[in-house]
């Protein structure tokens, strides 16, 4: 028996509403272009819209004028998804609160991740969106991924219950340390004030 190794997200495919209401939400709200559109090719009588969040990958939404928004929140139940995260840079994370509340969006207000900021609020037909921003940038040739598991493995080592910044900055440097090469016989920290 053998993996069906992944390599990321491909695409994610929602059910939508009318065709409007995905395309101001996800552009007009979001940011996302608009990139495809072309008919649900299962089902023809579907529209199947087509977004770039940001990255290269897809959200694709099915459309249909028959389908009004309805701003329930969706299922949670199991096998049913949360929310959806994305990501976005902090420059951006401090204005969140005030462009959600010139639409008069609801929101949680910023939450304290201790890796990340987060605020979440409902898209209009009632998914959780979470709006993401890391508080770290990896260091060159890492990815957040690698700085995660390192400071994962600093915090349980220290005994403490989550993330912190501590955490990711250690972790950071012992990245560098590990993958970044240097001509010093010694690089332990120094401290050139002493005299």
């Amino acid at each position: 028996m053998r993996k069906l190794q992944v390599q990321g997200v491909h695409h994610i495919t929602l059910v939508g509403a009318d065709r409007q209401t995905s395309i101001d939400f996800w552009e007009g709200v979001l940011g996302m272009p608009f990139i495809f559109d072309q008919p649900n090719l299962d089902d023809p009588s579907q529209g199947h819209l087509y977004f770039d969040p940001g990255d290269g990958r897809l959200i694709t939404i099915f459309t249909s004028e028959d389908r009004k928004p309805d701003r329930r929140r969706t299922p949670t139940d199991p096998g049913c998804v949360h929310h959806i995260a994305f990501s976005i840079s902090q420059a951006t994370f401090w204005q969140v609160v005030e462009r959600l509340d010139a639409r008069g969006i609801k929101h949680s207000g910023p939450k304290d991740r201790g890796f990340m900021d987060s605020i979440y609020f409902s898209d209009p037909l009632g998914l959780t969106i979470e709006l993401a921003s890391y508080r770290f940038e990896p260091p060159e040739g890492c990815r957040h991924a690698d700085v995660m598991i390192e400071a994962h493995r600093i915090r349980v080592a220290r005994g403490d219950n989550h993330i912190q910044r501590e955490h990711l900055a250690d972790a950071i440097e012992l990245l560098v340390e590990r993958t970044q090469q240097s001509l010093s016989t010694s690089r332990t920290a120094a401290d050139p004030y002493r005299n």
